[in-house]
């Protein structure tokens, strides 16, 4: 018989914090590309379930493992055979972290605490669009459902409780900011300045967002011209301007007579070779909030050309403040974590069976012992008695556990659980929250990254 193994829980994770931009352009995944590289992994005997998370600041694999040292290797040779970076460049940057940290980390990064800009609120959609779009195809369940669930508590938790933002958002609000301040530097403002705003995802849309508080003439290029004008329809009370749409076609003019440039597309390449950026008279300042870059790298004069990690700049600003805050949002992070590992140890379905076994024991040798006491059983029959009862509730109980047993490996085991805690009064420490099916974040609306 072989033995059973205790899930662990396992965060690979390739962010700004250890790694630069130009890796993370390589580490980079599309959702087709993905799909493939979830399946693949899931493949994988000593992983049961894989999610991953790809924005412009990180790359992370989330996984519920049977074998951490097995799973781990899995998963970094895919990505050097996927990625074709060298498994030793890949040991040496990867942030490992196992069970209790894993789950440290992954509350903190939906929390918002482990961002560029720290409390944007972006980084919580990213981790439910990766969700979801693992657990509809099939490559997460239980454990990463379970995960993702107390992460998205504990985020909306500090959220509501702790101050953690600065009045930048979201990483296209900090390079509005940026872009404001430099233009300053000059004597000039974003009033009466051509923008460009290429790409139709939640970055372009947050840029737009901000790029709209000011008296700035705005053009949205996309490469699918229909999602462009949804954009302008769903968001146009939210624009203080006009935003006029142009076809992709006509990059080259628009780029021409831009003065700013947010470019923020799903794109796996460039999309603005060197060849396309031409001499000018007047001041440019562009920004590039794609990973992998949208804009290919070019001395040019009159030409300002920033890219995410180039927002340092504006993070590093109030940064005392917000540590300090951030410090009674750690302590939220912390008490989930310890409360997610409590809430675990209340699913296991082994304390329940042996629970109701012992409830079925207590009653039926109660009942023996009150037939005994009013003569209804002679005493010296209580043995074989006992013996008949024990093999009564065994038989009774038979296949009601094995029922529990097969629905504790189900993904929707809680609420059965919980219903069968219910019945039988069992009680533990922690009350199990049995009205969450994460249903929740598969209908909410979403801005799904689009080029």
């Amino acid at each position: 018989m072989q033995e059973q193994r205790e899930t662990q829980y396992l965060v690979i994770s390739f962010s700004h914090k250890h790694i630069d931009l130009t890796l993370r352009e390589k580490l980079a995944f599309g959702d087709e590309e993905k799909l493939t590289f979830l399946r693949k992994l899931c493949e994988c005997e000593a992983i049961k379930e894989a999610m991953l998370l790809s924005t412009c600041n990180r790359v992370e694999v989330y996984a519920s493992v049977l074998d951490t040292k097995v799973a781990r290797e899995y998963i970094l040779e895919n990505l050097e055979s996927y990625k074709h970076i060298p498994i030793a460049t890949l040991r040496e940057c990867a942030d490992i972290r196992l069970n209790q940290y894993a789950i440290y980390h992954t509350f903190s990064v939906a929390s918002s605490l482990d961002s560029l800009v720290v409390g944007e609120t972006q980084i919580t959609g990213q981790l439910k669009d990766a969700y979801r779009f693992a657990y509809e195809n099939l490559c997460c369940a239980k454990d990463i459902t379970r995960l993702m669930h107390y992460a998205f508590k504990c985020a909306a938790r500090v959220r509501n409780s702790v101050d953690i933002s600065s009045s930048h958002t979201s990483v296209a609000g900090a390079a509005i900011h940026m872009l404001v301040a430099k233009f300053s530097q000059y004597g000039e403002s974003l009033d009466s300045k051509e923008a460009v705003v290429l790409g139709a995802g939640e970055m372009a849309i947050l840029a737009l967002k901000h790029l709209a508080k000011y008296d700035t003439k705005i053009t949205l290029i996309n490469r699918s011209l229909q999602n462009a004008q949804n954009v302008v329809e769903n968001f146009a009370q939210e624009f203080a301007c006009k935003v006029e749409i142009k076809p992709f076609s006509q990059l080259q003019e628009v780029l021409d007579r831009a003065d700013v440039l947010v470019s923020a597309t799903g794109a796996p390449h460039s999309v603005i070779s060197a060849e396309m950026i031409r001499p000018s008279t007047h001041k440019r300042i562009w920004f590039d909030l794609a990973v992998p870059r949208d804009i290919e790298e070019v001395q040019i004069e009159n030409l300002e050309i920033y890219k995410v990690d180039d927002l340092q700049e504006i993070v590093t600003k109030n940064k005392q403040q917000r540590q300090e805050n951030a410090k009674d949002a750690y302590e939220i992070v912390e008490q989930y974590t310890q409360e997610f590992f409590k809430w675990l140890q209340t699913l296991s379905v082994d304390p329940i069976i042996k629970h109701m076994r012992s409830l079925a024991k207590d009653s039926s040798l109660k009942e023996l012992d009150k037939a005994i006491k009013k003569g209804f059983l002679p005493s010296e029959y209580r043995q074989n008695v006992e013996k008949i009862l024990h093999n009564a509730f065994n038989t009774f109980l038979h296949k009601p556990t094995i029922r529990i047993k097969e629905a504790g490996e189900s993904i929707n085991s809680d609420p059965i659980i919980e219903a069968v805690k219910s019945i039988f009064d069992i009680n533990d420490e922690i009350v199990m929250l049995n009205k969450y099916t994460c249903e929740e974040y598969f209908t909410e609306s979403k801005n799904t990254k689009q080029s």
